[in-house]
C-alpha cells in the first residue's frame, strides 16, 4: 500500500529556482552584462556545480557585492512566489486519506521552512528532511532514507514529488516511487528512469497515483 507522499521543494512547491536564475539575470542586466542563461539553467538541481555565474564580471569583480545584489533581487522574486498547481490539494488528499506527507530537500531548514511558515503550509508536512539533516544530498538516497526512517516505511509505500533528475535519482535509489513535474528550469532533464511524468500537478488525483503505483 502507499502510506505515504514525499515532495521536494525547490522546483516543486515553489519555482524558487527559476526565480533564482532570474535574479541573477538582473544583476547581469543591472550592469550590463550578457547573461548565459542556458548555461546557468544546467546546473540546476545539482548541490556541487562547478560553474562560475560571474565570469562575465571580469577577475576583478567585487563578487561579494554582486552576491549581495543578487539576494535583493531574489528576496523579491520568491516572496512573489505563488504555491505551484496542484500542491496543495494533493497534500489535502493524502492527509484526508490519512497518508504521511513529507518533505526532502537539498536546501536548508530556514529556507525551506520559513517559506513554510510564510505560506502557512508547514503545519501540513509530518516531517521535514533538509540539507544540514544527511551526510550526502540528492541524488544520494539519504534525504529519503531520513523521511522513510522517520515515517517507520519502506520505499514501495511512499511516492516521490520532484522537478529535476537529481531528486528523481535520489528518490530511486531509496527505492520510492518517483513523480517527475519539471518546471521551466528542468524540463531538459532526463527523466527516463521515473515512474511517471507530469507537466503538472492541478490535475493530479491521489486515488489514482494510489492505483497506478499500489493496484
Amino acid at each position: 500500500m502507499i502510506r505515504a507522499l514525499v515532495f521536494d521543494f525547490d522546483g516543486l512547491i515553489l519555482d524558487t529556482e527559476t526565480a533564482l536564475i532570474d535574479a541573477y539575470g538582473d544583476v547581469h542586466a543591472a550592469h550590463g552584462k550578457a547573461f548565459d542563461r542556458p548555461l546557468f539553467t544546467r546546473s540546476v538541481g545539482h548541490a556541487d556545480y562547478a560553474f562560475d555565474p560571474w565570469r562575465e564580471f571580469g577577475p576583478g569583480a567585487d563578487r561579494a557585492a554582486l552576491d549581495r545584489e543578487r539576494r535583493a533581487f531574489n528576496v523579491a522574486r520568491d516572496l512573489a512566489l505563488p504555491v505551484l498547481p496542484g500542491i496543495q490539494a494533493l497534500i489535502g488528499e493524502a492527509a484526508a486519506a490519512g497518508l504521511k506527507v513529507g518533505l526532502a530537500s537539498n536546501s536548508r531548514h530556514p529556507h525551506v521552512e520559513g517559506h513554510l511558515n510564510r505560506l502557512g503550509l508547514r503545519e501540513r508536512f509530518d516531517f521535514v528532511a533538509c540539507r544540514e539533516d544527511v551526510a550526502s544530498p540528492k541524488p544520494e538516497p539519504d534525504l529519503y532514507r531520513l523521511v522513510l526512517n522517520a515515517f517507520g516505511l519502506r520505499g514501495h509505500e511512499a511516492i516521490a514529488f520532484e522537478d529535476s533528475h537529481t531528486g528523481t535519482t535520489a528518490a530511486k535509489r531509496a527505492g520510492l516511487w518517483a513523480v517527475a513535474v519539471p518546471n521551466v528550469s528542468t524540463g531538459h532533464h532526463d527523466f527516463s528512469h521515473v515512474d511517471l511524468r507530469l507537466d503538472s500537478l492541478a490535475d493530479c488525483r491521489l486515488a489514482k497515483l494510489v492505483a497506478r503505483f499500489a493496484p
